[in-house]
């Protein structure tokens, strides 16, 4: 779902659509490319890429939206359509995430300055280790240098002296074709930065966010809160706006304390998702500014059972991160 919205007193048109996972339309109508003419004379825009409606809702809901007709409505929307669609001069990815980092509590937002895919493996025979070289990796195709999880090593009760079945997945690089560079000539791309100018606004952002009633979420009742609530169970009071090193994407939901901890320990990541790291390839691919700003829903399968209740405080985590968008559009628009 997308379409040219205005946000209050923004000096900019901002285009925003949604990552619906419908069936992709395979041909843009003539009426509706008309109207994407139409709209692109009066560009360029910022592009706003949205996960889900849980995540567009809020954004809806602000009293700085308003819609400019024509509505414009996409099945499968892509970044890559919207770059090739639309007269874009740069993108705000947001949503929620879980959280891996120790220092941040969920309902903070963390924009991130690199974002990886992490989720492009080779997996390793039984009984070869470090020292070995991976298939096709003479031919540049995968490579050690990233490093790897050894499976043994998270090997519940006793360790099997000849190692796990499983054995080891070595992390890789995508291959990316910069518009910019020589065609066909392939690059490898494993931390994308997001760009500069936008990074260093974000540093500046001050947002007042939602925090926690716990009166008005019956939940923790049920999970034995007796007036007082710890930091596994409940929002800080005052969630914060955090530029941080390192945030990471994969095709996986994670809700694991040990592959959490590895990650972070590994990688130093903050924020964990399924998206970011698609749209972050895309843009340097494209040669298009970018930045993700992602508000903290769970701790990726840390903490308390309470606490990685994603249902419960995702609601406050959207809303937060709309709250941090539109401040960023509001500086973005100033500069």
């Amino acid at each position: 779902m997308g379409g040219v919205v205005g946000l209050g007193m923004f000096i900019m048109g901002v285009l925003m659509v949604m990552n619906m996972k419908n069936t992709v339309e395979g041909a843009i109508p003539k009426k509706l490319q008309r109207e994407i003419n139409m709209k692109n004379r009066e560009g360029p825009y910022l592009g706003l890429v949205i996960p889900n409606t849980f995540e567009m809702n809020p954004l809806l809901e602000h009293p700085s939206f308003f819609f400019s007709f024509p509505y414009i409505d996409f099945a499968g929307i892509t970044t890559q359509m919207l770059l090739d669609l639309f007269k874009v001069e740069g993108v705000v990815h947001y949503g929620i995430a879980g959280n891996a980092d120790p220092s941040l509590n969920i309902g903070d937002v963390a924009i991130p300055q690199y974002w990886a895919h992490s989720a492009l493996w080779n997996w390793q025979r039984y009984g070869s280790g470090p020292e070995n070289q991976l298939p096709l990796e003479a031919a540049g195709d995968y490579t050690r240098k990233i490093g790897y999880l050894k499976f043994s090593d998270y090997t519940a009760k006793f360790k099997n002296l000849n190692g796990n079945l499983l054995n080891n997945v070595w992390y890789q690089p995508e291959e990316v074709f910069p518009v910019s560079g020589t065609p066909e000539e392939r690059q490898h791309a494993f931390w994308v930065p997001v760009d500069s100018h936008y990074f260093n606004i974000s540093k500046t952002l001050q947002v007042k966010m939602k925090g926690l009633n716990p009166f008005s979420l019956p939940f923790l009742f049920h999970v034995g809160w007796r007036g007082s609530l710890n930091k596994t169970t409940c929002l800080d009071p005052s969630p914060r706006v955090v530029t941080v090193y390192r945030g990471t994407s994969a095709s996986i939901y994670l809700d694991n304390a040990a592959y959490r901890s590895f990650i972070y320990n590994k990688f130093g990541v903050s924020p964990v998702d399924m998206e970011s790291a698609s749209v972050a390839l895309i843009c340097s691919q494209q040669g298009v500014p970018f930045i993700v700003i992602r508000a903290l829903s769970d701790l990726a399968g840390g903490g308390s059972a309470q606490s990685n209740e994603a249902d419960t405080f995702t609601p406050i985590a959207a809303t937060n991160s709309v709250r941090v968008v539109v401040e960023f559009i509001k500086k973005l628009g100033s500069h």
